[in-house]
Formats: C-alpha cells, structure tokens, sequence
C-alpha cells in the first residue's frame, strides 16, 4: 500500500506551499539580509552538533543524510508534553505507534522502532526498565533516518532519536513555568542559568526541575513526576570545557495500555453489535502501578588542541528501575469469556453468570532494572591534501550494559484451567468491559500465587567496544563522505554466551549549487545481533544486518530562512528468520525485509509567518510479505505559526493538521487495518515583558481513533483532546 490519497493531498499541499513562499520571497535580497537569514535557519531548522546524532556540527544541508531537528521552542509552541508528541510534526516518523502509553515513548521512522540516545549515548535498553524523557530538561530532539551503525554501532535500520541535554550557558538567565490542564493536570518547571559568581565565568551551572501531578482519559491512570537536573560547566580557556550533568527523576504511575479486544474496538462486538468504551479502564486501582525512577550522571567534555585538531568525549553512568504491576483481558482467541465454552462451564459451576461483554484477567508482575556504563572519546581533524579539504573524525566507543527483569505471569488469574499453578476459579479476576467493577478479584491470594510462581531470572549483559572512523570531504561545492566501524559486542544473557563481529561503512556524495539546492546521495549500513544458535546448522545465529539506498534533494534559500528535503530509501534487512519455513533453506536466517518510501520535510520563516509540514509514505514488507505490524503506509502534517510585528506585537498564534495513514496487522490467517485518521491542533497566546501565556489544544476535535491493533487480538486507543494552559515568568 504505497500510498493513499489523502497522503497524496497532503504531500503536494507542504511541497506546493514550500515553493510558492520561496517564489514569493526571491524579491528580497541584500547581503544583510542574506546574514540574518542564515542566523534565522538555525532558529528554524535547528542545528546538530558534536554531541547530536551526527556527531559533527557539518550543516544538514552538507551531509548525505536524511535528518530531522525539532528545536525546545517549536515542540513547546505545538503544545508537546511527552517525547513522542515532540517529533510529530517530522516526516518519516510514526509518534505514537501505541497510542496513550505511559510505559514510554514508541517512536519509530522508516517502519521500524528506533533506540533513544542522550547526548550521542544510547540510554535505553530492553523494555520497561526506566523512566522516560522530560521534554523540559532538553534543548532539542534529533531523528537521523536510516541504518546509522558506522557512528553508532549495533541499532535499528530505521535510525535512531537523539534528545540533546540542556547545558549551562554563560549569561545568566531563569525561566519558571506553571501549568494546568484537563484531566487534572498541574505542572511547576523552573531552570535558572548563568556563571558561578567569583570564578570569573569560568564556572557555569545550571539547575532544571519539574514536578507534575496528573489525571489521563483512562480513569484510575494518574501519574506524578519529580525530576531534578543539575549540571556544571568548567571553562578554564576558551578552548577547553568540561561539563558535568546530574539527573534525578522518578515517576509513579498506572499504565495507559489497557490491550481491549479488537471486538468491539476495530469492529462491532459480534454478539451486541455495539462498540465499548476505548477509554475503559480492565486493570485493577489495588493491584495496578508501574513505578520508575533513574539516576544518570553525564560527562561532557570538548578541547581544542590547536586550529586543526578537537577532542570530544561523552561518558555517561546510568542506573534505572521498574516496579510493574498490571490485570488486563487475556489474549485467549475470542477474548470474551462467553466465546469460551469451557470457561462458561466453568463459571457456572460456580454460580457466576457472563455478560456478552465479560473477560478473564492475566496478572502479571515484573521487577526490572537497568543499568548502564559508556564511554565514546573522538578526534576531529581539520586538513587539506591539496585542493581536498578534510573533516575526519575518529574515534572509540565501549559501553557495558546490564538489565535484569525478573517476572510472574498469572494467565487468565486462574480462570482458565491449567494455568496459575492450581488455582481453582475462585481465586481468579474478571471484569465486564462494559459495565467494570473493581471488587472481584481476591488480591490476596492472586499476589500469592504471584509469589510462587515468581522467576528470578539471570541478569543479561551487553559489552561493545567501537572504533569508528569517517571523512566529510570537500572540492568545491562537492562534498564526499566514507565512513568504516568495526564492533565487538558480547552478550551474556544467563545461559547463553555470544560474541559477534560486525564492520560497517558509509558512503555520501553531495552538490551544493549557488541556489542552495543540493542533490546527493548514500549508501549505509547497520546490525543487531540475534542471540541463539542456529537449529539446522548448529551454528550461532549472525546478526541482523541492513543496507540502505538514499538519494535526495535539500534545498536551503538563499534569501530568507527555511530548509526543504525530499529523499527516496531503499532498506533491506537480511537475516531474519525464514519466511513462512522455507523448505531446504540452509539456516534459519533466509529471511529478507524490504523497507521503500519517500519523506519530504519543509522549515521555512517568511516575516510573521513560520511554516513547517511533512509527508512521507512507506512499502514495508516482512520476510512473509506481510505488511510490517502497526506502521501507517503514510504521514502528513503541516503547522503554521504566526507572530505578528507592529500593533499586535506579542499575540502568537499556530495551527497545525496531522494527518496519519492506514495501518495493517497481519498474518497468515488474520488482518487488522487500522483506519487513517486526521487530528488538528491550536495554540494562541501572548508574550508582554517577562510573561509568557500559552494556551494548546491537541486533537482539537477530540477525535475517537485507533492508533494499531494487532493479531494477538489488542487495539491501542489514540490520545483524546488535551488543552493545556501554560504561564511562564523569565527573569
């Protein structure tokens, strides 16, 4: 499903926009003009840096490679209050893959989940084990598109999420924000900044903090926040400077994810012929919580040896936990306990009618932890070899991880026969959907058999050492990229001991004409080891390996502010498993992935107005020739944003439209398509003096969709409208 019409519409609308404010904007020119205008770029498109996804501060418009950056002020201005809703606005990129989540932030571009780093320092690892991202303590978030593993190692062929940390800065300066919205939410923000005083600036800090209490659209999933962020910044000289981060943060919360059956969510109930309400709470208040906390510590480190010569390092110390309870239906067929004959019987011996509407309950605990130890040290090199002027950058990267989850999984909370140990129905937990009530379940003697059945597994390790060498080259406006990393990561996951080895490399050519357009094209690569051995071969399984093919076109304008991007990938991921058993095959790893699809991205600021849209659509096929799970074959958005000069001096005002394409969940047997849906969002305020006022609604319309929903039998509700009020004091 290469693409569907609205997404058409949607594509051509950004692209026809984009080309007719440059049009209209070739009548201004001046070489001030031309200077304000690249200052304003940086304001508008954002900026990569050394500690950013791409490790380099080369130019998004010189580098060979597809990258998204939505810089604090614009996610703040579009009324994001979770990680996922700050690149909604990007193209190629899927928010909220699982709708209202609370247990973290499914991000994915190019069909495919991708890691979350911190500074250049991946921070996550497993599932469930920390806290998410507060979009209060980052200056901006980063999507670099497509397999990334010669700068970064094993990964995602999809890409990877960069969140850039806030920092000291030199002048002093404070901010206190206070907010409230629906849903019983309340928030207080400060950061405050500035030199240390007696040092003679040569000692920076800066303190970031947040707490927030909060309701959901899904009763009973409350949620408060504390999280405390202090850094220091030593600058001895002017080429010299060490910054020191701290980060505390702790949440306790429900978990959003109910996983309600497709019947009566996708489609009718098939015995009422009625929906139930996707906002319907099946945990249980006295047995649900998912409760995290973390601890991080980061070193930031830059030293300019001499004119031609940078040495950069990241370490970052990392520790996490999640204390996770949960009761929801069981994935069990038809999900309706009356669609189970021997469950009816069941209840029935015990004098228990079934509503239409009724399910067993799975309870589940899991206690998981996280913990993270990394390092990458790097040199950049400034040189020319004749008329070939170099930017090399090398570098060594090692990271230890260790993640424990140790589990209980009561299936059905034994309703169902044979599961749970010996528990008779009695000591089971079941809710009618349409008509909850929260006193069934005997707590007690279900936290008990949790207890027996309780599995303290091994703890899994992760070691990787890295080293990593690329060279951006310019000839004139030619500019050349070859990137090579060799990796050797160990796992250790209790039983099984695995190492593997992994060279990948990079290649970008680049044209920049005087008109600031810039065609180029790439060809990348990534892993993922795949721990296990190989059941025909008896060898240990290799790793997941992808290639991509990119071309594209970036055009930056030459007389006011603005990016525009529109790139074709090709992905092909090898390795998998085999599709659909292949007879005679060699190994169990003959599968293929194809990922296709084109993104276009624009950024432009034309006087009061700024204006940002995105399209993409996406081919993406699993080794079965299945649809990839949940992914849209297609994403539009356009935002405008206006603040007005003159009279209306310190209004603001935006506007955006999000338009979000079809999704499939299919197998052999079963398909799933999630319809499109479109979600419109406003913001209106005003800036006088110190004060900053700010009014967001998302989901304007308060829209009723369903993100995806997939073959086990689940469905994952979209995040109804939230209007949030936010007051904010600079000093």
């Amino acid at each position: 499903m290469f693409s569907t019409r609205s997404g058409i519409r949607a594509s051509l609308l950004t692209l026809s926009l984009a080309l007719g404010l440059a049009a209209n904007a070739q009548a201004q020119t001046s070489d001030e003009a031309d200077d304000e205008s690249r200052q304003d770029t940086i304001i508008v498109t954002g900026q990569v840096g050394a500690f950013g996804a791409t490790k380099s501060d080369t130019p998004i418009t010189e580098t060979a490679r597809s990258v998204s950056v939505e810089p604090a002020e614009l996610f703040i201005e579009k009324g994001a209050v979770n990680l996922s809703q700050t690149v909604s606005y990007l193209s190629g990129v899927t928010a909220e893959t699982y709708g209202f989540s609370t247990r973290g932030d499914w991000v994915s571009a190019r069909g495919l989940q991708v890691p979350r780093y911190r500074d250049s320092i991946q921070e996550l690892f497993g599932s469930y084990n920390t806290t998410r991202v507060e979009p209060w303590t980052i200056e901006q978030v980063e999507v670099l598109k497509g397999p990334s593993s010669v700068l970064f190692g094993q990964g995602s062929p999809g890409g990877l999420l960069n969140v850039v940390s806030k920092t000291p800065q030199d002048t002093f300066s404070g901010e206190i924000v206070g907010e409230v919205g629906n849903y019983d939410r309340y928030q207080i923000a400060g950061d405050v900044t500035g030199p240390v005083a007696g040092t003679n600036d040569q000692l920076l800090f800066r303190a970031v903090g947040l707490y927030r209490d909060t309701g959901s659209q899904v009763d009973n999933v409350d949620e408060t926040s504390t999280v405390l962020m202090p850094s220091l910044s030593w600058a001895p000289t002017s080429d010299t400077r060490l910054t020191l981060i701290g980060m505390y943060q702790d949440n306790e919360n429900d978990v959003a994810a109910q996983f309600i059956p497709v019947q009566g969510t996708l489609f009718p109930h098939q015995d009422t012929g009625d929906y139930i309400d996707q906002d319907v709470y099946a945990g249980d208040p006295d047995f649900n919580f998912f409760d995290t906390s973390s601890t991080q510590v980061t070193l930031l480190g830059e030293h300019r040896v001499n004119d031609a010569i940078q040495l950069e390092a990241t370490a970052l110390w990392r520790s996490g936990e999640a204390d996770y309870q949960q009761a929801w239906p069981v994935f069990y067929g038809a999900r309706y306990a009356n669609q189970i004959p021997e469950l009816v019987a069941l209840m029935a011996a015990y004098g228990v009618s079934v509503t239409d509407t009724t399910v067993p309950r799975t309870f589940y605990r899991a206690d998981n932890t996280f913990d993270q130890a990394a390092i990458d040290v790097r040199a950049r090199m400034d040189f020319d070899t004749g008329p070939l002027q170099h930017e090399v950058l090398a570098g060594i990267q090692y990271q230890d991880i260790e993640t424990d989850s140790n589990t209980a999984y009561c299936f059905g909370g034994g309703v169902l026969p044979g599961y749970c140990g010996s528990l008779a129905y009695e000591l089971g937990g079941f809710i009618d959907l349409a008509n909850p009530d929260y006193s069934n379940a005997p707590l007690d003697q279900i936290n008990a058999a949790l207890d027996e059945i309780y599995v303290d597994a091994p703890v899994q390790t992760v070691t990787d050492l890295g080293l990593y060498l690329s060279d951006q080259i310019a000839l004139g406006n030619w500019r050349f990229t070859l990137g090579l990393r060799a990796d050797q990561v160990e796992n250790d996951d209790g039983t099984t001991q695995q190492d593997d080895d992994a060279i990948s490399t990079s290649v970008g050519v680049l044209y920049r004409f005087n008109n600031g357009i810039a065609p180029y094209a790439s060809y990348s690569e990534s892993f993922e080891p795949v721990i296990g051995t190989d059941q025909i071969t008896g060898e240990q399984l290799k790793p997941q390996e992808a290639r991509q093919y990119e071309v594209g076109l970036k055009y930056e304008p030459t007389n006011f502010p603005g990016l525009v991007t529109l790139a074709y990938y090709d992905i092909e991921i090898s390795n998998l498993g085999n599709p659909n058993a292949l007879p005679n095959a060699g190994s169990q790893q003959e599968g293929i992935s194809e990922l296709k699809g084109f993104e276009l991205e624009a950024h432009l600021r034309f006087d009061d107005w700024y204006i940002q849209g995105a399209a993409s659509t996406i081919d993406a096929k699993d080794p079965n020739g299945f649809e990839l799970s949940g992914q849209p074959d297609s994403n539009a958005s356009v935002w405008l944003g206006w603040t007005p000069q003159g009279p209306l001096e310190g209004f603001k005002a935006g506007a955006g439209v999000r338009y979000v394409g079809e999704s499939v969940s299919e197998n052999a047997n079963i398909r799933y398509e999630s319809p499109d849906y479109t979600l419109g969002d406003l913001m209106i305020g005003y800036e006088w003096d110190r004060w900053d006022f700010q009014i967001n609604a998302r989901n304007i319309t308060d829209e009723t969709y369903l993100t995806s929903c997939l073959t086990r039998g689940d469905c994952f509700p979209g995040l109804r409208r939230t209007v949030v009020g936010r007051l904010g004091y600079k000093f």
